[in-house]
């Protein structure tokens, strides 16, 4: 693993000047498909990682490729980054990030590179430097960002999760990614389009719901779908 600077991008929450990956429409039922089930509230809690406010300020690159999934669509180029001193795996943080974003129901297809030029970079980061990161966004030790270069992880929430996604912290990772990757791409909030519907990823999930469901998913119904959008 090594450290690199990202290329000169657009000013903080302009988004990237490339088109952006098209978006779910937020008004269709069928888009978002049936509500996921929800985790029993009883479900053994995932161990607990002690998470320090603030880490060395500064990242290291997680080292390696990682193919994209198979078929057509925009290729976006990224590169996945964890600032040291926090106590997470590089390596495993980088694989749940790669699954993540080629999972069939995401935004397309990603190839994980330790190098530019990238399109984006996902970034595991300590509270404080989130905020640091975020500013002038208020991020306040528990949000995580999209800064005009980086898809800012808060650590505290990727160890912790959100009472909205009680009982199933993986499900709020696979939000975390998508909602600030989504940013990368060029889309900004929305709301909750009708009570008991799957939130639109763009939704401020961790946040509220808004009388929504939670979903962690660009295009949960299908990933065909997904693909089809994304040829567009």
């Amino acid at each position: 693993m090594r450290v690199v600077a990202l290329g000169a991008v657009a000013v903080l929450l302009t988004g990237c000047s490339a088109p952006p990956v098209p978006a779910p429409a937020s008004g269709s039922a069928v888009s978002f498909g049936t509500a996921r089930a929800q985790p029993p509230y009883g479900s053994a809690p995932a161990p607990q990682v002690k998470v320090p406010r603030r880490g060395s300020g500064r990242y290291t690159v997680v080292g390696g490729r990682a193919a994209p999934r198979r078929g057509g669509g925009p290729l976006v180029r990224y590169l996945v980054e964890v600032e040291k001193g926090l106590p997470f795996d590089g390596e495993e943080f980088a694989a749940d990030v790669h699954a993540t974003l080629n999972d069939p129901r995401g935004w397309g297809r990603f190839l994980r590179v330790d190098h530019g030029p990238v399109r984006l970079s996902v970034a595991l980061t300590s509270p404080f430097t989130t905020d640091r990161e975020c500013w002038p966004l208020r991020t306040g030790g528990q949000l995580s960002c999209w800064n005009g270069r980086r898809s800012v992880i808060n650590a505290r929430r990727w160890a912790r999760g959100v009472a909205q996604y009680r009982g199933d912290l993986e499900g709020y990772r696979h939000y975390l990614v998508n909602h600030e990757v989504g940013h990368g791409l060029g889309h900004h909030h929305v709301g909750c389009p009708r009570r008991g519907m799957p939130a639109p990823v763009m939704v401020q999930q961790s946040k509220s719901l808004e009388r929504c469901l939670p979903n962690p998913w660009p295009f949960p119904a299908s990933g065909s779908r997904a693909s089809a959008r994304s040829r567009r």
